[in-house]
């Protein structure tokens, strides 16, 4: 038993040698982690043909950049014409050959008519036939034409899901026979000059018509150990897929015990629907157990990209595979020295100014007219029945007006529309203006200041007028004519002061049917316009109405 003080010390040695240890891991360690899946050959089977080559840098796209570097493509198992020799190979080739770090997979049937339901029977003989040689020519002619193309690294998938019930080169009718058989084919293309072929065992997932293990030729003659592996049967889940028999973990541990590397050929969704869980593991798998290679079946209802029917799993596929887009590299701010700029003073040049020379406008002056206030006149409508005197030319107006008060030097006043009322007595300039008697209403002309004339002489002899309607009557267009009422004949208008002597207007006959009443505008305008006057006529005649006898 070692004593206490031997314990710590080989405890101190202990510690000392661990921090070594770990400092010099840290120091080994690389500068930057390469991304996941980056050194896993990833790709899908999008065709046979030149399509399917055209195809790929689509998908590359899809996968925001993704480098898909495998090309995935089958033999037609129709005919052993079309296997020996087909005639799309020259476009793979020529794909493949772009680049040194991509691989071509090539799944090569081990019998003509492979999807014609062969039965059991007849599949046994004919893989006696294949192990006594009766189909070595065959596969002699498809190496040459490989190593021809420049494609003789070529993985080829020979007879793959040969466990399972579908295709003709299946196993289970006679495992044996079968293990020799395909030992005579590679050795068979093993022999061209020029080939670096590497051959995949690929069954499928689980036990299905029988277990794949029996049907495993050798390690002389297998190169990489594959798996299809769908959504499907036998398990329900992820889970069950790797533990079952024959299952994703037994897949795994066979290869390594038979120190081979792993594939997948063949995976993608089936039974199960769009099912992104599954995706998500099955990629995890793969990364966890890094492959040579793997492939999804991109056609429906297998696949994420071409077929739209599991929009789900297309999306966690994306997510696990695109590559991340490395930030922005922050730059290392360095501090530039500032270094101050002399101020040099700019010279003030003045700028000599220059008169504008003005030129006076003349002025034209506007002149102004005033507009004077025109009072309303009340109308005078004299009562018939009671013969009028007739005014001399020396006698003021007789009938009622409105109060004039003279104006100095009135100005011009427009010419208004005429109104249907009585016209005022309005004097003349110098000699009074007689106002015969209106059996209508008159319009009213605009009543325009008059000088003062001398005192009225008294009236002469009446003269018969005839009858119009009452004061207090409204007589208008439409109203009927009342009987004549007589009323008192008006008293003479007061005297108003001279004035001076202005040009009368023609005075109308007595009893004449047209008044006239001159307008005065004023110095200024009359001398543009004349003198001007308003005249109305009314027919005194017997048929007029107005007619009192």
């Amino acid at each position: 038993m070692p004593r206490p003080h031997r314990r710590l010390a080989s405890t101190c040695i202990g510690t000392v040698t661990a921090g070594l240890l770990a400092t010099g891991a840290a120091l080994a360690a690389p500068e930057k982690e390469q991304p996941k899946g980056s050194d896993i050959a990833m790709g899908a089977f999008l065709d046979s043909g030149q399509s399917g080559v055209a195809r790929i840098p689509q998908l590359s796209r899809w996968l925001g950049g993704k480098e898909i570097r495998v090309g995935h493509t089958y033999l037609p198992g129709d005919r052993w014409a079309r296997i020996e020799n087909p005639d799309f190979l020259e476009a793979w080739a020529q794909w493949r050959r772009a680049r040194p770090d991509r691989l071509f997979v090539l799944n090569v049937p081990m019998q003509e008519h492979n999807e014609d339901h062969v039965p059991d029977r007849e599949v046994a003989r004919l893989i006696r036939a294949g192990a006594e040689g009766e189909f070595d020519h065959h596969f002699e002619q498809l190496a040459h034409k490989l190593v021809d193309l420049g494609v003789p690294d070529t993985v080829i998938v020979l007879g793959w899901e040969m466990n399972g019930a579908t295709y003709t080169h299946r196993c289970a009718p006679d495992p044996e026979g079968w293990k020799e058989y395909w030992n005579r084919i590679v050795n068979t293309m093993r022999s061209v000059p020029g080939q670096q072929f590497k051959f995949d065992f690929a069954p499928n997932r689980g036990s299905d018509a029988v277990g794949w293990t029996k049907c495993y030729p050798g390690d002389d003659v297998v190169d990489v150990v594959g798996m299809d592996s769908y959504d499907q049967a036998p398990g329900k889940t992820f889970d069950e897929m790797v533990s079952q028999p024959y299952g994703l973990q037994q897949h795994v541990d066979f290869a390594k015990a038979h120190g081979k590397e792993i594939s997948y050929p063949e995976w993608g969704l089936f039974r199960h629907g769009d099912n992104p869980v599954y995706v998500q593991r099955m990629l995890k798998w793969i990364e966890q157990h890094k492959p040579l290679y793997h492939t999804i079946t991109d056609y429906c209802p297998h696949g994420v990209w071409q077929c739209k029917q599991n929009p789900r799993s297309a999306k966690a596929f994306r997510a696990a595979l695109a590559p991340e887009r490395p930030g922005p590299v922050p730059t290392p701010v360095v501090p530039t020295p500032v270094v101050p700029t002399p101020v040099i003073p700019t010279p003030v040049v003045p700028t000599p100014v220059i008169p504008t020379p003005v030129v006076p406008t003349p002025s034209i002056p506007t002149p102004s007219i005033p507009t004077p206030e025109v009072p309303v006149p009340s109308p005078v409508v004299p009562t018939p029945g009671i013969p009028l005197p007739v005014p001399s030319p020396e006698t003021p107006d007789t009938g009622p007006g409105p109060g004039t008060s003279p104006v100095p030097e009135p100005a011009p006043v427009p010419v208004p529309e005429p109104v249907p009322v009585p016209s005022p007595a309005v004097p003349s300039p110098e000699v009074p203006v007689p106002v015969p008697v209106s059996p209508d209403p008159v319009r009213p002309s605009p009543q325009v200041p008059a000088p003062e004339s001398p005192s009225p002489e008294p009236a002469p002899e009446p003269v018969p007028s005839p009858a119009v309607p009452s004061p207090q009557t409204p007589v208008g267009p439409g109203s009927p004519s009342p009987d004549p009422v007589p009323v008192p004949v008006p008293e003479p208008s007061p005297v108003l002061p001279p004035a001076v002597p202005k040009p009368q207007p023609t005075e109308p006959p007595v009893n004449s049917t047209e008044w006239c009443v001159p307008v005065n505008f004023g110095e200024w305008l009359s001398k543009l316009v004349g003198k001007q006057s308003i005249c109305v006529k009314i027919d005194w005649g017997r048929d007029s109405g107005f007619w009192p006898w």
